[in-house]
C-alpha cells in the first residue's frame, strides 16, 4: 500500500511540474519550433500592429513581412495547412515571419479582422496593406502569394 501511495504521489508531482511553466501558445513569448510564433493580443500589438495606438491607420511594426494564420484547434482545414506553415517557415527563414492566432483564445484579434471562417491567412507585406485569404490553400498557392505579395517577386 505504501508503495502505491508513493508512486501516485510521484505521478502527481510529475503532472503538476509538467503543467506549470509558461506555454508559448498562450503567452506569445517564444517561437514554436524556432520559427512559428503564437500571438496574443499583447504580442500582436508589439510585433504586427498596435491597433490601440493607431486604430484607423495600419502601421506594420515588424522587421520582415509576415503571414498570420488565424486557426482553431478543432478546425480540420486548419490542421491541413499547419504542416505547410511549418515547411514554409523553414523554406523562407530569414525572409518572412509566420505567426499563428488561435481564434478561440484570441477573440479580440479575430473580431478586429472580422474572422468568420477559418483558416484565414493574412499576408502582411513590410509596406502597404495586408491581404486576407480564406480557406485551406495548397502549398504552391502559398508560395506564389509569398513571392508576389510579401517579397515583391
Amino acid at each position: 500500500m505504501k508503495k502505491i501511495t508513493t508512486i501516485l504521489s510521484l505521478m502527481l508531482i510529475v503532472q503538476i511540474t509538467a503543467c506549470s511553466g509558461s506555454d508559448p501558445e498562450k503567452t506569445g513569448d517564444k517561437p514554436v519550433n524556432g520559427q512559428i510564433m503564437h500571438l496574443t493580443a499583447e504580442s500582436f500589438k508589439k510585433l504586427v500592429w498596435n491597433y490601440d495606438k493607431n486604430p484607423n491607420d495600419w502601421k506594420y511594426e515588424g522587421d520582415l513581412p509576415c503571414i498570420i494564420d488565424f486557426y482553431a484547434d478543432w478546425c480540420k482545414p486548419c490542421k491541413m495547412i499547419a504542416p505547410i506553415m511549418e515547411e514554409l517557415s523553414v523554406e523562407f527563414k530569414g525572409k518572412i515571419r509566420i505567426y499563428k492566432v488561435n481564434t478561440d483564445q484570441q477573440k479580440e484579434l479575430a473580431s478586429i479582422f472580422n474572422i468568420r471562417t477559418i483558416p484565414a491567412v493574412l499576408f502582411v507585406p513590410k509596406t502597404g496593406k495586408p491581404q486576407m485569404s480564406v480557406g485551406a490553400l495548397p502549398k504552391p498557392t502559398f508560395i506564389q502569394a509569398i513571392n508576389e505579395v510579401l517579397l515583391g517577386k
